[in-house]
């Protein structure tokens, strides 16, 4: 039994120590691998940024080489305008040097021009002075003739001085015929007045101091409803019969007035504000207020009072003596005014 435990010990084989062998063998040669790469790496490296340094200087001196070509081509361009300019300057020379010449030949023809105008101009000067020794003599007339009208000129002015002298005159006149005529008119307007305030006295005394009837300043109001129906301009019988007393004053005074006071009595028509329908014979308060004042015109003439001595005048609802709208009011404002007065 010990002898085939022997035999089966020499058969086994042990491999492993082959086989640390080989790995080492392996890792060497990876670590050579390795070392060569890492040195290939730094060559490399070197020769590319060497290659990078050549570059650049290659790249500097190209730039350099573009800014002296651009600085060659302004000092070509520089260079062609100077000789355009020198060119242009030749040309003119020999265009002066050209009109010099012209003018050094024509020179004799000019000189013999020169003495001609000459010429002329000394007749023409010989003419000159004939004109004017003409002239002087012309002057001396003109003197005398000057002379003449300054004796003229001083006679006008002492004809305007006694001119002046009247006119003095006459505004003084004037002033004092304007004075006269204000006095003359004061004392009409005193007359006028006098004659109204007894022409209203007598007035008062005919029409019996009634309500409806009333001096308000320098006029007498008669209130519509005495003369005319409502919304009527035909005088009604109690109306006719006011007019009638009226009437008779008026001419009264008409033949104690002197005829030289040119007097009106002047009758005005008044509404109130009420408007009308404009369906009836009067369109609005215009109409009605012109036909009263009218009416009374006419119906005063129909009794003799001298058509002359009458003016009629609406006023609508326009002038009114009171304000507001109460049934008082409205009639005070329908009226007729009568006003004795200058025309």
């Amino acid at each position: 039994m010990a002898l085939g435990r022997n035999r089966r010990r020499e058969r086994g084989v042990d491999y492993w120590p082959g086989f640390v062998d080989a790995l080492s063998t392996l890792l060497l040669a990876i670590m050579f691998l390795l070392t060569v790469f890492v040195v290939a790496q730094f060559i490399l490296g070197r020769e590319i940024s060497g290659k990078d340094e050549v570059l650049n200087r290659l790249n500097s001196q190209i730039a350099e080489l573009t800014q002296l070509l651009a600085l060659e081509k302004s000092g070509k361009q520089d260079l062609e305008d100077t000789l355009a300019a020198l060119q242009s300057s030749l040309a003119s020379s020999e265009s002066e040097r050209s009109r010099l010449q012209e003018l050094l030949d024509s020179g004799a023809g000019t000189a013999d021009a020169a003495n001609a105008k000459v010429g002329r101009l000394t007749e023409e000067l010989d003419a000159e002075k004939q004109v004017s020794a003409r002239a002087m003599s012309q002057i001396e007339l003109l003197n005398q003739q000057i002379a003449a009208l300054r004796a003229q000129i001083a006679a006008v002015e002492e004809a305007l001085q006694a001119s002046e002298a009247k006119d003095q005159a006459s505004q003084t006149r004037i002033a004092d015929l304007g004075r006269r005529l204000n006095v003359a008119l004061a004392q009409r307007v005193q007359e006028l007045n006098r004659y109204r305030s007894d022409f209203f006295g007598r007035l008062r005394e005919i029409l019996s101091d009634r309500e409806n009837i009333r001096i308000v300043g320098d006029r007498f109001v008669f209130q519509s409803e005495v003369l005319f129906p409502v919304g009527g301009a035909d005088l009604d019988a109690a109306g006719q019969a006011e007019m009638d007393k009226l009437a008779a004053a008026v001419l009264e005074l008409a033949e104690e007035i002197p005829s030289e006071i040119n007097w009106v009595l002047r009758v005005d028509g008044h509404t109130d504000a009420s408007p009308l329908t404009g369906t009836g014979r009067y369109r609005d308060n215009w109409e009605l207020s012109s036909a009263r004042a009218t009416s009374v015109v006419k119906y005063l003439i129909s009794r003799g009072v001298p058509a002359n001595r009458l003016v009629a005048a609406g006023f609508g609802e326009f002038q009114p003596i009171a304000e507001g709208e109460t049934p008082e009011v409205l009639s005070q404002n329908r009226r007729i005014e009568l006003k004795l007065t200058e025309r």
